[in-house]
């Protein structure tokens, strides 16, 4: 029940307001002190259960309550006014010793306060492709990291700016016109900069000044572009994205085992880096908003990202046997990821073997092997979407962790949970659909409850394969991929 309390809270009741009922409850607190009616020991019950609480909510939260000022300032005055009662309650005694740890661990300094060092800068994986970059170890993003983004001009020339990642568009076009030296008159004669988000298709939208946490929700090939109203019809999708340089990439040398360990190995990196809660705050949109949902909504977009690769890398492939000895290739990287229980890399591949515009190749799946057809329609009976996923069900609950699950699934299953029942009943909190939400948490906790244990070699052409796939350049202009398949199979149905 604790647990259920500290993982939906947000939902009912805002985490300030959370920590001050608990605070409210701790005798010596802003209430004064126990009231007459209380039992001889009932203050060290209640004392006990707060710091219960308090504990529990501390080991949850951990790195997001840096996130929360308001939040972090009750922590440190409750946690003073625990400090106070260590001569005085001896049995606390194993509880204040882990609060006094879990502070330390969280970095809510309670004493002279000090400025933070400067952080490091973090570059966003497809903002930034240089190798040494994309080698490093995925960290979890926080709303106040610090990033690079870059910020194109309608003449594809464009500024690089350091920006929190919680930055409002705002904050960014602050950055831009400093560093164009844009002036103020510029701004006030109608002159005044927007940002849009263009999609590779062509597809633009222009983003409020009010919105924050931008960078995470750009599409895979989409970039952020500054310009005038003006000149808003104008803009057009950068050249690189839609150069096609037909070729042999990395996948056509490197074994499919390779790819697979890759593949998995980067994805666990990611999956790790989602705090529980991001699963809660992405479908109800909770107090904390968008910036704490950053490492969920990056892992959505890598599924994405290797969905369009699939379909790039057969595509770009000309020659018959070489794409047919592709595809194979393909689908048996799909079975050695769900023989690594990488369910997101097997469900992202076989969507993209299911592309439209790749499964009209009828000359490419025929040459495909018998065996290897027989494998395909297995995988396509296990990613069957009917009946709520059973297959696919069936087989995640016969897997013990460490294992990666499909995490669309668990968003749409959390989304069906939130608009299938009401948070309130009655001004009461209706404690079963916080249960059913809080369980379905759970169970990304239960998946990462182990480490995960590939061996992964380090030679050059690791290296390399490495770099390959953790830095995918995709089409992901379905119109575009159209046309690819067209020209190589004109007649096919």
């Amino acid at each position: 029940l604790l647990d259920d309390i500290v993982l939906t809270h947000s939902l009912f009741l805002p985490t300030e307001r959370f920590l001050q009922q608990l605070h409210q409850q701790y005798p010596g607190g802003p209430g004064g002190p126990p009231p007459a009616r209380w039992e001889e020991g009932s203050g060290l019950r209640r004392k006990r259960a707060v710091l219960a609480v308090l504990l529990h909510f501390l080991e949850t939260y951990k790195g997001l309550l840096q996130e929360e000022e308001s939040a972090g300032k009750v922590i440190k005055e409750l946690y003073l006014l625990i400090m106070k009662d260590t001569s005085l309650y001896h049995e606390l005694e194993d509880e204040i010793i882990k609060l006094h740890q879990l502070v330390e661990t969280v970095e809510l300094k309670v004493a002279d306060e000090t400025p933070p060092p400067n952080k490091q800068v973090k570059p966003l994986f497809r903002h930034f492709r240089r190798i040494d970059s994309c080698l490093q170890t995925r960290v979890a993003f926080r709303g106040s990291d610090e990033i690079f983004c870059r910020v194109y001009m309608p003449d594809h020339s464009y500024v690089t700016i350091r920006s929190r990642l919680s930055a409002s568009v705002q904050d960014i076009l602050a950055s831009v016109t400093e560093k164009l030296q844009y002036s103020e008159e510029q701004s006030t004669r109608g002159d005044a900069l927007i940002l849009v988000t263009m999609a590779s298709s062509g597809e633009k939208a222009v983003l409020q000044p009010s919105e924050e946490c931008v960078f995470t929700t750009l599409g895979i090939n989409s970039h952020l572009f500054a310009c005038t109203r003006d000149t808003f019809d104008s803009l057009v999708p950068l050249p690189e994205e839609i150069q096609v340089v037909p070729g042999d990439t990395e996948i056509h040398r490197a074994e499919p085992e390779d790819v697979a360990n890759h593949l998995t190995a980067f994805h666990w990196e990611l999956f790790r880096c989602i705090h529980e809660l991001e699963f809660v705050d992405y479908v109800f949109h909770g107090e904390r908003g968008r910036r704490e949902t950053a490492n969920l909504e990056l892992l959505l977009q890598r599924c994405s990202e290797v969905q369009h690769w699939v379909g790039t890398e057969l595509l770009l492939c000309e020659g018959l046997g070489k794409r047919a000895h592709l595809l194979k290739k393909l689908i048996k990287i799909a079975a050695i990821c769900k023989q690594n229980q990488d369910m997101l890399s097997f469900y992202a591949i076989i969507i993209g073997l299911n592309n439209a515009a790749v499964s009209r190749l009828r000359l490419t799946w025929e040459k495909l092997p018998g065996k290897f057809k027989n494998l395909f329609r297995k995988f396509e009976n296990l990613t069957d979407p009917c009946r709520n996923h059973k297959t696919y069900r069936e087989v995640l609950a016969k897997m013990k962790p460490p294992l990666i699950p499909f995490v669309p699934l668990i968003l749409k299953d959390l989304t069906f949970l939130h608009e299938g029942s009401k948070t309130l009943l009655d001004g009461l909190v209706n404690v079963e659909k916080l249960h059913c939400i809080a369980e379905k948490v759970r169970t990304v906790r239960k998946y990462r409850s182990r480490p995960l244990c590939l061996e992964l070699e380090s030679s050059p052409a690791q290296l390399q394969t490495k770099a390959y796939v953790r830095q995918l350049r995709v089409i992901d202009n379905q119109n575009l991929l159209f046309e690819l398949s067209y020209k190589l199979e004109p007649g096919s149905q």
